[in-house]
C-alpha cells in the first residue's frame, strides 16, 4: 500500500499519538518512514517607545530552532529505528506549516502524511486555523488524521 510515510510532529503529546500510529502503521507495511518538524518563523523585532527590539539574531534563533528540532526528531528517529524502521529526519523553519509540510512529503515522495489534529472547534478553529485541515484541503496525498 504505502512504501514511503511521512509524519509530522510538533512535540505535543497529541502529535506523540500520531508518531506512535505511523511507527505502527510503517511496521506493519513493510514501509519507510520520514519524520518532519517545522519550527515557527523568525518572530517579528517588537517596536516601542522608538526603539526596535529584536529578542534574538536571526542566527541565534536558528541555531536554537535546531537544537530545539533536534531534541524532538531524534527521539522520535530512535524510537522508529529500535522498531526495526529505516527513517529519515527533516526540518524546516517554516512561516506556514502545511506549506512545508507537503514540501517536504514532496521532496520526499511519501505516499501518505501521518498528523494528528487537535480538534478546535467553533470560534477558536476559525481564528486560529488548522495546520491539520490546510493540510487536508491542499494534499494531493492521503492524510492520516490521528486524535
Amino acid at each position: 500500500m504505502y512504501k514511503h510515510i511521512l509524519v509530522a510532529t510538533d512535540g505535543s503529546k497529541l502529535s506523540q499519538k500520531a508518531v506512535t500510529h505511523a511507527i505502527a502503521l510503517a511496521q506493519a507495511l513493510g514501509a519507510k518512514m520520514t519524520v518532519f518538524y517545522a519550527s515557527p518563523d523568525y518572530p517579528l523585532p517588537a517596536y516601542a517607545d522608538g526603539v526596535v527590539y529584536e529578542p534574538v539574531s536571526k542566527k541565534e534563533y536558528a541555531a536554537l530552532a535546531n537544537q530545539e528540532a533536534e531534541k524532538i526528531l531524534s527521539a522520535i528517529a530512535q524510537k522508529a529505528e529500535a522498531g526495526g524502521l529505516e527513517c529519515a529526519t527533516v526540518h524546516t523553519i517554516a512561516p506556514a506549516p502545511w506549506e512545508a509540510i507537503l514540501a517536504a512529503a514532496k521532496k520526499a515522495k511519501a505516499e501518505a502524511i501521518v498528523m494528528a489534529s487537535h480538534g478546535r472547534r467553533g470560534v477558536s478553529a476559525l481564528l486560529l486555523g488548522s495546520e491539520t485541515q490546510k493540510v487536508l484541503t491542499h494534499s494531493k496525498i492521503p492524510v492520516i488524521v490521528v486524535r
